[in-house]
């Protein structure tokens, strides 16, 4: 099982990244973390890195909706989207699965629950 959901985008990075936040907005989902690698590489350990940022996207209804069925699955929240810069003037956008996140978890509910970010996530990445 696939544990991500991704795309391909022929834009520059910085723009896709702007790009991948409008249209998460679209779905209901707002980006509450923002982790710069390439930046926090570079300042933690001195390496160079391309551009890679992972922004923590919540739909904050649906994360309501998960947490009332299960208390502990914040430690799975947020859905995290990786942008990274694939070169050559391509930027790859990769969603997590939340389906595949929750095999772990035995709370048929809560499955259901991730379908329904899957379905968003999936839109999310078809309009990109």
């Amino acid at each position: 099982m696939a544990y991500y959901l991704g795309t391909t985008l022929s834009m520059a990075f910085d723009a896709a990244v702007a790009h991948v936040v409008d249209v998460l907005k679209g779905e209901g989902f707002g980006v509450i973390s923002d982790i710069d690698i390439k930046q926090t590489l570079k300042a933690k350990i001195g390496v160079d890195f391309p551009n890679y940022r992972i922004l923590g996207a919540c739909n904050p209804a649906l994360a309501y909706e998960a947490l009332k069925l299960e208390n502990k699955v914040g430690t799975m929240l947020p859905c995290n989207v990786v942008v990274r810069d694939a070169g050559g003037g391509q930027t790859e956008v990769a969603a997590i699965d939340p389906v595949a996140s929750m095999v772990a978890i035995d709370n048929p509910a809560l499955k259901q629950a991730a379908v329904q970010i899957r379905a968003k996530l999936e839109k999310v990445i078809a309009q990109l």
